[in-house]
């Protein structure tokens, strides 16, 4: 169990906790000089008879070290709010309170300090002092125990106390969570390296992983574990501990740092959240107010966003966004802390919903249900909420990094939540009746679709999601269509979808048509044909062929990759194997335009062209300068045939025709 102590200057904080530990917590030689607490303190203590380890912050009581309180209180089990019995109730004993109050801490006692200096009267007094002041928050009811540590009475009633508590401490069960370290301090070790002291949030780790430091990106190795001031193979959840990290420079590490599974390693400077003002505050919480915002063990600035014409007044709750000037490692359920901006002055706090808030805007509604359904403790009953008020979906990938959930717990979540999910990356989960009724829909809109137009031999897929789940994203869609696809209920072609066993009655004039046009676009090979081209290879007139381009890449036969070019669909495939031959050879999968450009031999231009056709019918994914394949959707297109030899070039001003129906010719 972590304790921290809270409370205001020279009322016996540092004292208490060497009283009950023996270790004076004071190491910095400014703090001996001046005889108070600068920066955190830790000392640790065993429970007699079962040996339960109990670890003690104690933090700096002087208002020009709130800062480094804040650090020292995040992450907490128990908080001892530490009163003089002379002095009674201070301003740092009231802003210590409202900031663990804020930080959720329910479990506590209030302990009255220096009871021998006053009479039993003077003791009742300030004890009923305290019992109001904390009545309002959710340490109300605590137990408030008078002691000396000079005289040591009380003591033995204290201590029996913290170790029942230890004893009865029960942390939620944090199985399926990766690791998450707060960095609280960072040195330097001779002949050890660095060294991170901290608490462990959520997950456990051990000597030998290979962790993240965020939100600066630096992979660490963990060389080391010292727990109790002792060496350890390992710490999980709850526990303090130091770590002797290789990978990074002491420079490099700082208070506010986090320490995380590399699947994590996620920063944000926009965090969604709910945010209470404190009643004492003289002024509601206005649009972009400038703020410092504690989260963790750090310190950043930030302006609080609000809807338009909206305030939080004190004593309220509200939604708000904080836009962050620098990056922080937050997840949903994270508690904070913000001040004002001058850091003089604690305004209210609160928690984060969601840590990966988006920059486009949401329909107000619908982004009000899902960050109220963000709010609830139980991830599936999060999830569970999502699903109903996201019409395209929840990213589960982003789902499971928001709430800390590795696969096997998010796997156990989704039959609870009567979830399907659809894809792979992403893959998206959507409520079980709404997949099957856009399924439902799906057939319907085919079986129409076919009844008007018996001679189309498919249909473009973008068409019939318009018409079917007009919310959801191309590749959802797609996955659904795969999945039908799978129970023949539809059959795939290119960017086009038909029911299952439904033929194209053909037109004898599309007939001859095709038989014009197929083997000129299958001699122009990759390099392809414009309409107005194609048109004067095959003597027919422009509008006629366009439209009539339009109808087979419905059916599949051809693929729009510009309003001007259309091309076979094995020739599309052959530019995927092109971009499979680019990919075997590029780092990690990622090839560039001009590794495919190459494989393809073709220009530039037109290699940029038809990949992002691919882009478009989720065959690639483009990341920045480079793309990777979609491994579902490489075989899109059918197996491809042998490239066709290269096309010589057009003679200036005149259309490259082929010489041939089924010979390479000439194209632009």
């Amino acid at each position: 169990m972590i304790v921290a102590t809270a409370g205001h200057i020279d009322h016996g904080k540092t004292t208490l906790v060497r009283a009950l530990t023996g270790v004076d917590t004071d190491r910095l030689p400014e703090e001996k000089a001046r005889g108070i607490s600068i920066d955190l303190g830790f000392a640790y203590w065993r429970t007699p008879g079962d040996g339960l380890t109990v670890g003690f912050v104690d933090v700096p009581g002087h208002e020009r070290f709130v800062r480094n309180m804040l650090a020292g209180v995040c992450g907490i089990d128990f908080v001892l709010i530490v009163v003089a019995a002379d002095d009674g109730v201070m301003p740092q004993t009231v802003e210590h309170l409202h900031i663990v109050d804020l930080l959720s801490v329910r479990r506590g006692i209030a302990v009255l300090t220096k009871a021998d200096r006053v009479p039993p009267e003077r003791l009742r007094a300030v004890a009923d002092e305290v019992r109001a002041l904390l009545a309002p928050t959710g340490l109300a009811g605590i137990p408030v125990l008078p002691v000396s540590a000079l005289t040591g009475d009380g003591m033995d009633a204290l201590r029996g106390a913290i170790a029942d508590a230890a004893r009865a401490r029960s942390r939620a069960l944090d199985a399926g969570r990766g690791l998450r370290f707060a960095v609280d301090r960072a040195f330097t070790i001779a002949g050890s390296g660095t060294v991170a002291t901290g608490t462990v949030f959520h997950g456990a780790l051990a000597v030998g992983d290979r962790l993240m430091l965020t939100p600066r990106g630096v992979e660490v190795r963990v060389r080391g574990i010292h727990k109790d001031g002792k060496a350890a193979t390992g710490a999980a959840a709850g526990e303090r501990c130091a770590l002797n990290l290789s990978g990074v420079e002491r420079a490099d590490v700082a208070r506010g740092d986090w320490v995380v599974a590399p699947a994590l390693h996620a920063p944000t400077e926009r965090l969604d959240v709910r945010l209470t003002v404190l009643a004492t505050e003289p002024r509601p919480l206005a649009h972009w107010t400038p703020v410092h915002l504690h989260h963790g063990a750090g310190d950043v600035t930030a302006r609080v966003a609000l809807r338009r014409g909206a305030v939080i007044a004190p004593g309220a709750t509200g939604v708000a966004r904080l836009v962050l000037d620098a990056p922080v490692a937050a997840l949903n359920g994270d508690r904070f802390v913000v001040r004002d901006q001058s850091a003089q002055r604690t305004i209210g706090g609160g928690v984060v919903l969601d840590p990966f808030a988006p920059r486009a805007r949401r329909h107000p509604e619908e982004r009000a249900a899902q960050l109220a359904a963000m709010a609830a403790d139980d991830p599936a009953a999060a999830l569970a909420g999502l699903a109903a008020a996201a019409p395209a979906g929840v990213d589960l990938g982003w789902f499971a990094r928001a709430y800390n959930l590795d696969d096997a717990r998010l796997a156990a979540l989704l039959p609870q939540c009567a979830l399907a999910v659809l894809g792979r990356e992403p893959a998206v989960a959507f409520p079980a009746a709404a997949v099957e009724a856009v399924k439902a829909e799906v057939a319907r809109k085919l079986t129409a679709l076919h009844d008007a137009a018996p001679q189309a031999q498919g249909f473009e897929m973008a068409a019939v999601r318009a018409a079917c789940a007009p919310r959801w994203s191309a590749a959802s869609f797609g996955a659904l269509l795969r999945v039908l696809g799978e129970a023949r209920v539809v059959e795939l072609s290119g960017s086009t979808v038909r029911l299952a066993r439904r033929e194209a009655v053909a037109s004898a004039a599309d007939q001859r048509l095709w038989q014009a046009v197929r083997p000129r676009l299958a001699a122009a090979g990759l390099n392809g044909l414009t309409i107005a081209e194609l048109a004067a290879a095959a003597a027919v007139k422009d509008v006629a062929l366009r439209d009539f381009l339009h109808r087979q890449a419905r059916s599949g036969a051809t693929v729009r990759v510009t309003p001007e070019r259309f091309y076979l669909r094995e020739t599309m495939a052959q530019f995927v194997a092109a971009a499979q031959a680019a990919a075997r050879i590029a780092t990690d999968g990622r090839f560039s335009a001009a590794q495919v450009r190459d494989a393809a031999g073709i220009g530039r231009n037109r290699a940029i062209e038809l990949l992002e056709a691919l882009d478009r019918l989720g065959v690639t994914q483009r990341i920045g300068e480079v793309r990777i394949l979609r491994r579902e959707a490489v075989g899109l297109f059918g197996a491809a045939p042998p490239l066709a030899a290269p096309a010589a070039p057009a003679a200036p001003g005149r259309p490259a025709v082929p010489a041939a129906p089924g010979r390479p010719g000439a194209a632009a």
